[in-house]
């Protein structure tokens, strides 16, 4: 590996997990290791959000004149080696919170899912990473060891859920009492993580991990974690104006209702009389199709193929938090993780809070057990790499549950038309909330709220000048490292 130092532009979900970044930049790292580093962080202090335990997507664009990828760590469903009466006796509860405007959530032991964003990390890395593991790890480490305070995203949803999801199990309610937080055993796992990355699925932290979950009722057990592997796959591309998007392919729905968005925004002006309509009318028609097919689908592959084909110009190739980097070498990277809203639970001598994932009901439209062990869940994420003719280069992506999709859209046709990057990320947006083709809300924001998404942007142009967003309804912090 090269010692020369590049430019890194990074957006992240916290003013520590930024400084992370810059960290491993001063270092001599790239995007791929500021964004991982910052994503890292965001698992040791974005409490509720995402933890060590959670599923995420990582999409690349290589520096080099390379095909953009993206590696899904996304859930697996848990019970291998169980019988359909075992796992239907998973210890789990549903509990009813005003968090979002009111979502019923499933919690408990059963719904822990089988994690994966920490072993696709440790797959981007190996792949376009500069600096060792260890020092990318590092940062995380040092918040674990010395503690941290909750973050605003953190500290409104707590507001909502700590009682009922947070306060039933002894370690999280005691973990959560101070205002500081140094949450026993996690930096000693951490330790482990930065040994190998697959650490969380072989040894004796993914033990202790599965041995608490299966004692207590739950069905993630050795042979899942064994079993794990995240998945390479050629990113979702298409074209949008004189850019080439790549993002999430299926089994993630994201980047199809991203790409589906956009293609319906093909032309779209932010100034035209009816430009307002046509956000929602594209909204209304690709998440209509979503729930009526694409939630249902046996074959996402397929019927996303089939429905993007429609639509022309393609190339087939809850609680989140999400980091967008890039570097003066046009490399860029885009990573979003989740942990669902949280099983409530800290895995015992571990330090580190377990998913939900199984129970995030609507994202599980079969049902809590109506899929085989092993099987990829339903993902709204979409971290999103985008690369002009010209050779300038976006990192872009957002939480936000549903509105991840529509959060993202809105800011790329703004910035397609010529609008800011700062000012597109912090324009008032509108989101269409489909519960049923019967039950639609079209809501329209007013004042900037964490509902509307959080995106964060990175970008290198062409002449090698860097520039970073943050959203202005999330504490996303920005930093820029010069080369």
């Amino acid at each position: 590996m090269s010692s020369s130092r590049r430019g890194i532009a990074v957006a992240a979900p916290s003013e520590v997990a930024a400084e992370a970044a810059e960290q491993v930049g001063h270092a001599g790292g790239n995007a791929v290791d500021a964004a991982l580093a910052a994503a890292l962080v965001a698992m040791v202090n974005e409490v509720g959000i995402v933890s060590l335990s959670s599923g995420g997507f990582v999409t690349v664009q290589p520096a080099r004149d390379a095909a953009a990828y993206t590696v899904d760590g996304w859930m697996d469903v848990p019970g291998r080696g169980l019988s359909e009466e075992q796992r239907h006796a998973a210890r789990t509860w549903d509990v009813s919170t005003e968090y979002g405007g009111g979502v019923d959530i499933t919690i408990g032991p059963g719904s822990v899912a089988t994690h994966g964003s920490v072993a696709a990390f440790g797959e981007a890395h190996a792949r376009d990473g500069r600096l060792p593991w260890r020092e990318v790890v590092a940062p995380a480490i040092a918040v674990a060891r010395g503690g941290f305070r909750l973050g605003s995203a953190s500290r409104y949803y707590l507001d909502h859920v700590r009682d009922d999801i947070f306060g039933w199990d002894d370690a999280s309610r005691t973990a959560l009492a101070s205002d500081l937080l140094v949450v026993p055993d996690l930096a000693e796992s951490l330790e482990q993580i930065a040994e190998d990355p697959r650490a969380m699925h072989e040894g004796d932290l993914a033990d202790a991990i599965s041995r608490d979950v299966l004692a207590r009722g739950g069905l993630l057990g050795p042979a899942d974690l064994a079993a794990y592997r995240p998945v390479v796959r050629p990113s979702l591309t298409s074209r949008l104006g004189a850019w080439t998007l790549a993002t999430t392919p299926p089994p993630s729905v994201g980047g199809v209702v991203v790409t589906a968005i956009l293609r319906l925004l093909d032309g779209w002006s932010p100034d035209a009389p009816d430009a307002a309509a046509r956000l929602v009318d594209a909204q209304r028609r690709v998440l209509g199709h979503r729930l009526d097919v694409l939630d249902h689908s046996t074959d996402l592959q397929a019927d996303s193929s089939a429905y993007l084909r429609t639509l022309g110009g393609l190339t087939e190739s809850g609680s989140t938090a999400h980091v967008s980097a890039v570097d003066s070498d046009g490399l860029a990277c885009a990573v979003t993780v989740s942990s669902g809203y949280g099983s409530g639970m800290i895995a015992a001598g571990t330090g580190i809070w377990l998913d939900n994932c199984l129970g995030e009901q609507e994202l599980n439209a079969r049902g809590l057990h109506g899929s085989p062990p092993g099987t990829r869940l339903l993902s709204n994420m979409a971290p999103t790499v985008v690369r002009h003719d010209d050779g300038s280069t976006l990192a872009i992506g957002s939480p936000g549950a549903d509105r991840i999709t529509t959060a993202i859209t809105q800011v790329l046709a703004r910035y397609v038309a010529g609008v800011g990057l700062q000012d597109a990320v912090g324009h008032p947006r509108v989101h269409v909330h489909r519960a049923g083709r019967a039950d639609e809300v079209v809501r329209q924001e007013t004042e900037p709220t964490m509902y509307f998404g959080g995106v964060g942007a990175a970008l290198v142009r062409a002449d090698g000048r860097l520039l970073a967003a943050a959203d202005p309804r999330r504490e996303g912090a920005v930093r820029i490292v010069p080369a």
